[in-house]
């Protein structure tokens, strides 16, 4: 699976889904792309999903136009050392099949 770190995550997560081609915003020179731009760059660019810390991005976009999806973490704050905790919960919803829209992790 071909997955987006957004630019609010740490680039080391990018170690925490072997089984994946991982790529991070900078990565692909995409810093400071607004939400719906970036949308638009993943699915140009065959992106199965975007994972992000954003929690708005939820209520900012739409679906319907923007078919893809997206998975919010939802910790205490964006550290590696707290992110790193849900990567076995980020990988299982990985091993399934992704739905359109926001499927959001949490402690």
């Amino acid at each position: 699976m071909k997955l987006l770190l957004d630019e609010n995550l740490p680039k080391r997560l990018k170690s925490d889904f072997p089984n994946h081609q991982v790529f991070t915003v900078r990565d692909m020179g995409w810093n400071g792309k607004k939400n719906g731009e970036l949308m638009k760059l993943l699915i140009e660019n065959n992106f199965n999903a975007l994972i992000t810390f954003d929690k708005n991005l939820q209520f900012q976009q739409n679906f319907e136009k923007y078919q893809l999806p997206v998975i919010v973490l939802n910790a205490s704050d964006n550290t590696y050392l707290n992110l790193q905790q849900l990567a076995s919960k980020i990988n299982i919803v990985l091993t399934g099949r992704l739905s359109i829209g926001v499927t959001v992790i949490s402690f």
